[in-house]
């Protein structure tokens, strides 16, 4: 007789929602990474920020407004959509920054501590429960990132003063990251997304009154269009995936990220994947599915 299956709870199908909705965000994420690499190339730093940041909250009021009006503003927790906004706004500056002194192997290598940074604060800080096994599974995912984008050696001086760039990104990030999981439990994913995108538009705006460029090359300004909407949509995907699933389970699903990345590398770039970093895409995977399975299995023993 052949074993029966069971047919997953709402319990797990809401955490395998919520991991789905992980990935769609963090390939969005990685369509903006990668236009924005080559974009900032020929526009000015400021600019990109700001594009990014204007077209992203424009996007986000024309998807949000004509539903919900003006109830769009309603929150309860006015100063904490403030902060994630003024958070957004400093990964973004500091992201943007850092790809412009590194390379972006050594870059995407410290990124990616983040999810090991978020994984173990939000035990303490969310009250959410972080077995070894998980912990295990981040830090392999880890080790699959730095595989993949191991250090030249001499391609960046780590006592230099620029690594504080990404290692600030990191600490801004987690905070980001952890402040929507926690909003996510009250706040509706639209009123979060529309306070976090015109926070950044409005703060973003300031230093062009001294930093305006003219650009004429619609190819730039479809490039800082796209850039706009991917970051958009993968914050109300990230939004949406947090409200579904708690922070430690979403972790290990980000390095999926590299993945993405590396796709798109090889299309606009036409940088191809050695061995070992095929390897390290491997170690990712296997980890992230690890976790999704752990993650029935613990429903499972919750429910007994």
């Amino acid at each position: 007789m052949s074993a029966r299956i069971p047919l997953p709870s709402s319990v797990n199908t809401r955490a395998l929602a919520g991991i789905a909705l992980l990935i769609a965000a963090v390939a969005c994420f990685a369509v903006l990474d990668t236009t924005t690499k080559r974009v900032t190339a020929e526009v000015p730093l400021c600019m990109a920020v700001w594009a990014r940041n204007v077209f992203q909250a424009i996007f986000t009021s024309a998807l949000v407004l004509p539903k919900q009006g003006l109830s769009v503003l309603k929150t309860d927790k006015l100063g904490m959509q403030i902060t994630r906004g003024v958070l957004m706004i400093s990964v973004t500056v500091l992201a943007f920054s850092s790809l412009s002194v590194m390379p972006v192997g050594e870059f995407t290598a410290i990124v990616m501590t983040t999810p090991l940074l978020v994984t173990l604060l939000a035990a303490r800080l969310l009250g959410e429960h972080v077995s070894p096994l998980r912990i295990a599974l981040v830090l392999g995912g880890f080790l699959g990132t730095a595989i993949i984008v191991r250090p030249s050696g001499n391609a960046v001086s780590w006592a230099s003063w620029h690594m504080l760039l990404p290692l600030a990104m990191v600490i801004a990030n987690a905070a980001f990251q952890l402040l929507t999981s926690k909003m996510a439990r009250t706040e509706a994913t639209m009123t979060t997304q529309f306070y976090t995108s015109w926070v950044g538009a409005l703060l973003s705006t300031i230093p062009l009154i001294w930093f305006w460029n003219a650009i004429a090359d619609p190819y730039l300004w479809a490039g800082l269009l796209l850039m706009g909407v991917a970051g958009a949509v993968g914050h109300i995907l990230m939004i949406m995936a947090f409200g579904r699933s708690p922070a430690a389970t979403l972790m290990p699903f980000m390095y999926v990220q590299i993945g993405f990345a590396m796709l798109g590398g090889w299309v606009v770039f036409e940088h191809i994947p050695d061995h070992l970093s095929l390897l390290g895409m491997g170690l990712i995977a296997l980890c992230g599915t690890a976790g999704g399975l752990l993650t029935l299995v613990e429903a499972r023993l919750r429910r007994g």
